[in-house]
């Protein structure tokens, strides 16, 4: 249709060219600015995530400059403790050479003087930026808490916004010298003493420097057994012989209620024949106590007796004169342990009558209560921590371990103090009852807890029984009982080996704290490198989202500059129809 009020075509044209000219526009700002989202209008959701992404890349280049200042102060002050470790080292070989005999311990204990001053003036030195890990000013350097350093190693997003990811360490791993004590280079004072009773001693380093710890606190019984002077020498004609009735492993009353067992009788017989068997060519005689043992041990084994004879030991490697023993060799089958000589007839060559000789019960100890602390351990939440494997009569050990936690929830305290015996019997039963529940543990004193087994359930005696905490272990031990800057060998002369035996403890510690400090730098160092990673990895993130596509731009541009340059024809053609028709009123 063709109209003079209304040029469809060219309005046509028009709208065709106004879009291309948009697009165009819009084209031509990507190739300038580079985005394909530049702003919110662009595109809401994109804008949104490039924009947030930004500003955590922007924190994330504060991080990085955080970890590092965090890695120049670990490397500040590690650098402080390997030249520590290093004196130390100079300090043991002085200490060494004062043990040479001609040696003025004056003039070492001036170089040692100067070599703990030196240690001091490193420890001062090692601070960067005001901060200084190797000299500490902490209330309680074992307390986790307290001691507690955090060094910013990362940037989290979450729902609920930015955190910051930290690296945690303990300054009683490190610290040499602490204002209020407990540095590595000063007297640890958190002795556990005996633990309760549950071992014998509280650790101690002797004047030859080697630190006593006292692993075991066991006790066993000893089977029934008695000894006699051999008054020989005796000689059997043929028709001499000893005969005796030997009774072994008899319950013993004073150690069980009733009903007690009799023990199993034995008849023995000695004569010439049997004599001859085991000594041949001796006539009958036997000439000393030593032929006396092997032939009595003979006749009770070949009657299956149940008991043994042998010779006692004088610990230089040989045996007592004259001096034989007779026991049980706990092998009839029965609970008991003990032996007994009656109805002897001949000459025994000093073996004569003897009552019933029990052997002990071991299955029995008294553990010597005193007030101790489980202490907080600086770098563990849960305090210091005590190992122990506990059994009874030969049994396979059970493995137990109590710390500071433990011990603050199971009494009600938040001290780590054990401080009266009913409340040491209250921790074992914890620990040990339900393993052993026929072991009895009760206090009989202030200062006294008994740990047995039931002898109602248990009716064994003798070598067989036993009971007893082994392997102890605490966490912290040995103890750094002195403080380094206190050595002086000229006013204790005979603690050399002491002092060597303390520097070999503490120099571990700083070995220990140098490893501490070498990880915390490689986890520093591998953080660093990854948020570093991670920023390049969101830079390469934003662009995918709002980056304009250079090439693509570029094309459409072209694209659009030829759809252009034909819808402004389009739009003249248009034009040109309404001029035809106004000719046809000329």
């Amino acid at each position: 249709m063709t109209s003079l009020l209304t040029n469809t075509s060219a309005m046509a044209a028009l709208q065709t060219l106004r879009g291309i000219a948009s697009r165009s526009a819009e084209a031509q700002q990507q190739i300038s600015s580079g985005m394909r989202v530049e702003t919110a209008a662009d595109n809401a959701a994109y804008w949104s995530i490039a924009t947030t992404m930004r500003s955590d890349n922007k924190a994330m280049t504060a991080v990085t400059d955080v970890i590092n200042l965090g890695s120049a102060q670990i490397d500040t002050a590690y650098n402080g403790i390997t030249a520590v470790s290093d004196i130390l080292s100079e300090f043991t070989s002085r200490l060494i050479a004062a043990k040479e005999p001609g040696v003025d311990p004056a003039k070492i204990q001036k170089e040692l003087s100067q070599l703990q001053q030196q240690v001091v003036s490193v420890a001062n030195a090692a601070s960067f930026s005001g901060v200084n890990w190797l000299k500490t000013d902490v209330a309680d350097i074992n307390d986790t808490d307290l001691n507690r350093v955090s060094l910013v190693n990362a940037l989290h997003r979450s729902e609920n916004g930015l955190s910051l990811g930290t690296t945690d360490f303990h300054l009683s791993e490190v610290s040499l010298f602490n204002k209020d004590g407990g540095g590595i280079l000063q007297a640890d004072t958190r002795k556990l003493k005996t633990l309760g009773g549950v071992r014998v001693h509280d650790t101690f380093m002797d004047n030859d420097g080697v630190v006593r710890t006292f692993p075991d606190n066991a006790v066993s019984g000893e089977n029934g057994r008695f000894g006699f002077t051999f008054t020989g020498p005796l000689t059997f004609g043929a028709s001499d012989k000893i005969e005796f009735d030997v009774t072994v492993d008899a319950d013993n009353p004073a150690d069980l209620d009733p009903p007690y067992h009799p023990g199993k009788t034995t008849h023995v017989t000695i004569d010439r024949a049997f004599v001859d068997t085991w000594l041949p060519g001796q006539n009958g005689v036997i000439v000393d106590y030593k032929q006396y043992a092997s032939v009595l041990d003979r006749a009770l084994s070949a009657a299956n007796a149940g008991a043994y004879a042998n010779l006692t030991l004088d610990g230089r490697g040989g045996t007592v004169p004259n001096h034989v023993n007779v026991g049980t060799s706990e092998s009839s089958g029965l609970n008991g342990s003990s032996i007994e000589i009656t109805n002897l007839t001949g000459s025994a060559a000093g073996l004569s009558n003897r009552a019933t000789d029990y052997g002990s019960r071991g299955s029995q100890m008294v553990l010597s209560f005193e007030p101790f602390k489980v202490y907080p351990d600086g770098d563990n939440k849960d305090g210091v921590r005590i190992d122990f494997d506990f059994s009874v009569n030969g049994a396979p050990a059970t493995h137990h371990s109590f710390d500071r936690t433990y011990v603050n929830a199971l009494l009600g305290k938040d001290t780590g103090e054990i401080q009266t015996a009913d409340e040491m019997v209250t921790l074992l039963h914890a620990l040990v009852g339900s393993s052993w529940p026929n072991v009895i543990i009760e206090a009989t004193s202030p200062g006294t807890i008994s740990v047995r087994s039931d002898k109602d359930v248990d009716r064994l005696s003798g070598s067989r029984t036993g009971i007893g905490f082994n392997s102890i272990g605490v966490s912290i031990e040995p103890l750094a009982e002195q403080n380094f800057l206190d050595i002086d060998i000229v006013a204790n002369p005979d603690w050399l080996d002491r002092y060597i035996g303390y520097i070999e403890v503490v120099s571990a510690e700083v070995i220990d704290a140098g490893a501490v400090l070498g990880a915390l730098d490689k986890r520093m160092v591998m953080q660093r490198d990854f948020t570093q990673t991670l920023m390049s990895n969101l830079d390469k993130g934003v662009g995918r989202l709002v980056d304009a596509e250079m090439n693509e731009a570029s094309t459409r541009v072209k694209a659009l500059q030829t759809q252009q340059q034909l819808a402004i024809q389009s739009l003249q053609i248009a034009n040109s129809n309404s001029q035809n028709i106004l000719q046809l009123f000329q």
